[in-house]
């Protein structure tokens, strides 16, 4: 597992990660989508090992 697999990443940074925009993942997170998601205070985190087990699981309708 890398470096990049372990760390939480933003909101913002899953979106370039996913190529898509941070509104749709806020929407996904509000709409009760399941994303793997961490809230920390104010603010969302994910891992992207979690992402891509999340994608490949089929839940996420995302490919």
């Amino acid at each position: 597992m890398s470096k990049i697999e372990k760390q939480w990443i933003s909101i913002e940074e899953l979106a370039e990660y996913l190529g898509i925009s941070a509104v749709t993942i806020r929407f996904w997170i509000r709409s009760g989508k399941d994303i793997p998601a961490v809230r920390i205070g104010r603010q969302w985190r994910f891992r992207i090992s979690d992402i891509d087990e999340w994608i490949k699981s089929g839940k996420s309708n995302f490919s």
